[in-house]
């Protein structure tokens, strides 16, 4: 509505139309490929978003250089609020080993965390293996024969299968994906022996019998009764520890006020009794933070993240990788 209020001089002066947020559908960058843990993670906030804010959101996969193609693509988005992305830890990694185009942890705000995961290392049920130690035995007896797949050099996945390999002894291939959900084909297909993902990737393949897995990267184990008797790397002799998360980042200078009320849409979607549930059965640790505790959060991976690529070495071997 056009308003109007009287200055000091008693002349009357217009106020501009102040539009409703939301007033049009939100676009959701997915930076992975459909089927994968953050675009599962993005379709919930999508069947969602009529119920409690009615206005649809539109999911866009933008997959491809482990997700710097969608967050370049977020980074230059009009800052408006009507164009969101689903964040990964791999937004503080990327900037870490390649030359990116932005640095997302100072061109992207966090608006909220969803939830929390950490990675598993998977096989087909039908390998012998049923432990880690199994599989280090396998390995040094036949050199060069396991490959594992992931969702993209660079990112956790990746990173885990990488340092398993170095405090194992033992060498491995990796082949790189745009999705957790082709990670897991190569898997069930055949064409590697290990998958690394995370849980809402794997729980059905594990409900179904298809796969095994032999080790959780948390602290602790899962609470998850589909996952709880699965020990962790720590418990089977090796310090790895990989969690992922899952969240919404926007451009930076959105206004304040639309991103408060942006922030306030997606908690009315995301803390839901419904949306908790659906989030749990995806395997995912539901761990909801507002605007503020995320960017403590966002800060803190950061900082985590770097001195963990650096102090392992984990960097050289990306490099390596590359060339």
């Amino acid at each position: 509505m056009i308003g109007g209020y009287a200055n000091a001089q008693g002349e009357t002066v217009i106020t501009p139309k102040v539009e409703k947020f939301p007033n049009k559908p939100i676009t959701i960058i997915v930076p992975f490929g459909v089927g994968g843990a953050l675009d599962l993670v993005a379709r919930l906030i999508e069947t969602e978003s009529l119920k409690h804010i009615n206005q649809p959101m539109i999911i866009v996969n933008r997959p491809g250089a482990s997700g710097s193609i969608g967050w370049n693509e977020l980074v230059d988005a009009n800052p408006d609020g009507y164009t969101i992305g689903i964040s990964s830890s791999e937004i503080f990694l990327n900037p870490l080993y390649s030359v990116t185009k932005y640095n997302y942890p100072t061109a992207l705000d966090p608006i909220a965390q969803i939830a929390t995961a950490p990675l598993l290392m998977v096989v087909r049920a039908d390998q012998p293996w049923q432990n880690i130690s199994d599989l280090t035995n396998y390995a040094i007896q036949n050199p060069g024969k396991l490959k594992f797949s992931h969702s993209g050099i660079g990112t956790q996945n990746h990173i885990l299968g990488e340092a398993f390999s170095k405090m194992s002894n033992i060498k491995m291939k990796q082949v790189p994906f745009q999705s957790a959900s082709k990670a897991m084909a190569a898997l069930l297909g055949g064409h590697v022996q290990i998958a690394i993902v995370n849980p809402a990737s794997a729980n059905e393949y594990l409900k179904s019998g298809m796969i095994k897995v032999l080790a959780v990267a948390g602290e602790e184990r899962m609470t998850d009764p589909l996952f709880a008797n699965v020990p962790t790397f720590k418990e089977q002799g090796l310090n790895l520890v990989f969690t992922g998360r899952f969240g919404i980042a926007a451009p930076k200078d959105i206004p304040t006020e639309v991103k408060n009320q942006l922030a306030e849409n997606l908690k009315a979607i995301i803390t839901t009794p419904e949306f908790k549930k659906n989030i749990e059965s995806m395997g995912l640790q539901y761990n909801y933070l507002g605007v503020e505790d995320s960017k403590n959060k966002w800060l803190l991976d950061n900082k985590m993240l770097t001195e963990a690529v650096y102090e392992t070495g984990i960097i050289d071997l990306i490099d390596a990788e590359r060339q």
